[in-house]
């Protein structure tokens, strides 16, 4: 990268090219259309370590930066979105916990996450583990999150976008999120194994729109842990970009050193290292996504 200063042809050093990008990220120029209608997107995969959790929040939190106002609600009992967001969740603290159990509103539970003042956090707090059971003998226990995210609800939190960070399991709690959105967005790995059980995701998803939310569809499809270096990468991206199609963002997540540390911080990778590759992935995957929803193109 170059620009000219006088007579001179000045080049760019790696830092001052990091520094530019991140300056970019945290005072943008540019914001992200508005969707055609408000998007609740569950984000599944009962796979663990598919950057599930990683995905939602720095999407949401790029979306937020460009403008848009977004609520993630936490439905993993771990509580690593809530932890990435900042915002509070030791126990005690109001949680999804007490809005599946239909004790509060999601208004009453919703805080404002330290990374933007558009992005707001439902968080969940350690009793969610023990929701599951709980959840068995209650009636419609399906669709406990989706009667808390009635069109008021979310009216009043003025959301553009509602992401539902899922459980790396096929249980009542991905159920809910199943149940309570509108589309899904599946994150795959770039690694060996990438489709192993996603069949089983897609059945439960096809049961759920059967039986209990017809408007149901998978949107997005998200490779993460993209790792150039090595040919199983490209091969696992090709198959998947085959059987999946459109529904597959062009923009691909490389596995990154700061992405990962950036949680142990309290911190999306967009606050914690604004000029990474990791950073700057996330921003384009949050402008593809906004910008096919406000076209309507979501699946």
């Amino acid at each position: 990268m170059s620009y000219e200063k006088g007579q001179l042809d000045v080049e760019w050093t790696p830092i001052e090219q990091e520094a530019a990008r991140a300056t970019k990220v945290l005072h943008p120029t540019e914001t992200l259309p508005v969707p055609a209608q408000r998007r609740v997107v569950a984000v599944a995969n009962q796979k663990g370590g598919v950057g599930k959790t990683t995905s939602t929040v720095n999407i949401a939190a790029a979306l937020a930066l460009r403008g848009l106002k977004v609520l993630v609600i936490d439905l993993d009992p771990q509580g690593n979105a809530s932890t990435a967001l900042g915002v509070d969740h030791h126990s005690n603290t109001p949680s999804v916990y007490e809005v599946l159990l239909g004790e509060i509103s999601i208004a009453d539970a919703a805080a404002v996450s330290t990374q933007s003042d558009n992005l707001v956090c439902i968080p969940a707090t350690i009793d969610l583990a023990g929701s599951e059971i709980e959840l068995v003998s209650m009636a419609a226990r399906e669709t406990r999150l989706k009667e808390a995210l009635s069109t008021e609800a979310l009216d009043h939190l003025q959301a553009d976008y509602v992401f539902i960070d899922c459980p790396p399991s096929l249980g009542l709690l991905t159920v809910n999120a199943l149940v309570a959105a509108q589309e899904v967005l599946i994150p795959i790995q770039c690694e060996y194994y990438a489709l192993e059980g996603l069949g089983q995701l897609l059945n439960n998803i096809e049961l759920v729109k059967a039986h209990l939310n017809p408007s149901l569809r998978v949107s997005t499809i998200l490779l993460t842990m993209y790792d150039g270096r090595t040919k199983l990468a490209d091969q696992v991206t090709s198959e998947v970009r085959g059987h999946f199609g459109d529904l597959v963002l062009r923009t691909v997540i490389p596995r990154s050193v700061k992405v990962s540390e950036a949680p142990g911080y309290g911190q999306t990778v967009l606050a914690y290292d604004p000029g990474s590759r990791g950073a700057m992935s996330y921003l384009d995957a949050a402008r593809e996504m906004a910008v096919r929803g406000a076209n309507g193109e979501t699946g």
